[in-house]
């Protein structure tokens, strides 16, 4: 009795006609899931450019991995932006005051993102879920570089 269960979730799995009706939600999934993930990053980019204009003695430890991040944003459609920022205003929301402080709330940022990417994955289509993964692994590794003194 299991296994013609099993045949019959794998058959309607087949069924165009249901392929067709996921196929509608999985697009718009993905539109959703790929606009959350461009805005992250680039509130995430906000956040280095910000740390980077109230600190510029970071910008040895910060440039790379804004850089990444600027990458990560474009990799999810968001627009590219320049390299070297012009001069961004620092925010104290986004910039605390010492550079200890700011370098913390960018890897708690980093941090928070690559949970929401890692959770997304659930829902992506397969070529996403590997971005998704790809990149929260770099945010990872992000974190870890900004804790490691």
């Amino acid at each position: 009795m299991a296994g013609a269960a099993l045949l019959t979730g794998c058959s309607d799995a087949e069924d165009p006609a249901s392929d067709g009706a996921r196929g509608g939600r999985s697009a718009s999934a993905t539109q959703r899931i790929k606009a959350r993930a461009a805005r992250d990053s680039g509130d995430l980019l906000d956040r280095y450019e910000a740390a980077l204009a109230a600190h510029p003695a970071l910008a040895a430890r910060l440039g790379p991995l804004r850089d990444e991040v600027a990458r990560h944003a474009k990799s999810f459609g968001a627009p590219a932006r320049p390299a070297a920022p012009a001069s961004p205003s620092p925010s104290p929301s986004t910039s605390p005051a010492s550079e200890k402080d700011t370098v913390n709330a960018l890897a708690k940022a980093e941090r928070e993102i690559a949970d929401r990417r890692a959770a997304a994955l659930v829902e992506a289509p397969a070529e996403l879920a590997r971005l998704l993964a790809s990149v929260a692994a770099a945010g990872a590794g992000h974190a870890y570089l900004l804790t490691k003194d």
